[in-house]
């Protein structure tokens, strides 16, 4: 099995890489520039970050049965190379000057956290992509978000912690948009290779428990204001809370058995910080939060039991680790309880309550349009025969990538 995939690998993927990291390199060299400074306040969160983006996503798409090593190892890869991306262009359009880019730990921090919406595409993908693609894929995202990002903070004016709230939305339909280009009648129809077992859920589960226990500071990390960053932080526990709550009570209410649903549980526990994350610093009373976690947790378990299906049949977009439900629906929530909370603020002032309105409505379609189109376009771009894509009788099968010593001495 191997010899015929190993061509796809070595022939592709490694000289990918390494011609990306040598115009990296001369990049760092020649632009970047270290902040003199001895504030460390940030590394404890940075590190936070880094826990949700290395160990959690990594976890969390382990749950195929013969596609972890891919699930945890991918996740590295394209979180590494997105990184090192992501800080450039976050220097070229945000931090410019004389010639040089100041860089420091919030930096980095925003290059990582700029990294996530390639991690939930990845995750509508999984299985049915080779690295190589991932690495394009990841490189054309983490470009398009950061232009997305420039637009709504420098054009429209939106805060920078709110810029990078739409993270989720961006990285869900991007990846669905290009998991339309690799769909096959036989995907989502028990295929046996896409099923999970109780290790592989039991490590996804591990995913979302890193992701869960850490989202309050993804979610407080750069709002500005120790008072706002405190409402962040309880707000977004709240809406935790009571989304991993409900998600419980829906998937055995939508269980013929009443039992409940290991999907549900790793994935609709965190759609209350996925929702709140807009607006977690807005809010003032924390059962404002509880009512948006609660819905968060009740139309992502409703969007893993129904919605998910209808995408697989009437549009062919197999979304593997739902991350529609995940990210997407929960992240649109978030965006309508933004525009609604914001507008509510200048309840007295009914010109400034329509533009606050309008900005909203504007940088939500601005992001659906610029990852949708930009989906399209490189899903198109991947499905050229020059990547080799897997064929769908290899699909979820981590053979095809990575050696297995124990199986060979059995041959």
């Amino acid at each position: 099995m191997a010899p015929r995939y190993a061509p796809s690998i070595r022939g592709r993927l490694p000289w990918l890489i390494l011609i990306l990291e040598m115009i990296f390199i001369p990049i760092f060299l020649f632009l970047i520039v270290f902040e003199p400074t001895e504030n460390n306040k940030v590394y404890p969160v940075f590190q936070d970050v880094n826990v949700m983006i290395f160990l959690g996503f990594g976890f969390l798409l382990t749950f195929v049965r013969r596609f972890g090593f891919s699930g945890v190892g991918f996740n590295l890869l394209i979180a590494a190379f997105g990184i090192q991306w992501a800080v450039i262009l976050d220097g070229v359009l945000f931090h410019f000057k004389e010639g040089s880019i100041m860089i420091n730990i919030p930096s980095v921090l925003i290059g990582a956290m700029s990294t996530v919406p390639a991690l939930i595409s990845a995750g509508a993908l999984l299985g049915k992509v080779n690295p190589v693609q991932l690495v394009w894929m990841t490189l054309v995202e983490v470009t398009l978000f950061t232009v997305n990002r420039w637009i709504i903070s420098d054009l429209l004016m939106i805060e920078k912690h709110t810029s990078l709230m739409f993270v989720h939305i961006f990285g869900t339909y991007f990846g669905l948009a290009i998991a339309w280009f690799f769909y096959h009648p036989l995907l989502g129809k028990n295929m046996e290779k896409e099923r999970s077992q109780p290790m592989s859920d039991m490590l996804s589960m591990l995913g979302s428990l890193f992701l869960w226990m850490f989202w309050p500071t993804f979610n407080s990390v750069l709002v500005p204001g120790a008072s706002k960053r405190r409402n962040a932080v309880y707000n977004t526990y709240y809406a935790l809370a009571v989304s991993a709550v409900t998600a419980f009570s829906f998937s055995i209410c939508t269980n013929a058995r009443g039992k409940l649903n290991m999907v549900h549980v790793r994935n609709a526990v965190l759609a209350g910080g996925v929702a709140v994350g807009f607006s977690a610093y807005l809010i003032y009373s924390a059962w404002i939060a509880m009512t948006i976690g609660f819905l968060a947790g009740m139309i992502s378990t409703l969007g893993f039991t129904y919605i998910q299906t209808c995408l697989n049949s009437a549009i062919q977009i197999h979304d593997t680790c739902g991350v529609h439900a995940t990210f997407g629906l929960p992240g649109l929530l978030g965006g309508v309880s933004y525009i609604l909370l914001i507008s509510i603020g200048d309840w007295d002032n009914i010109t400034r309550l329509g533009y606050q309105a309008l900005i909203g409505v504007v940088c939500l379609c601005i992001t659906l349009v610029m990852s949708l189109g930009g989906g399209l376009l490189t899903g198109f771009f991947l499905t050229c025969k020059l990547w080799n894509a897997p064929k769908h009788w290899k699909y979820f099968d981590d053979q095809a990538y990575w050696e297995f010593p124990h199986l060979a001495n059995k041959l």
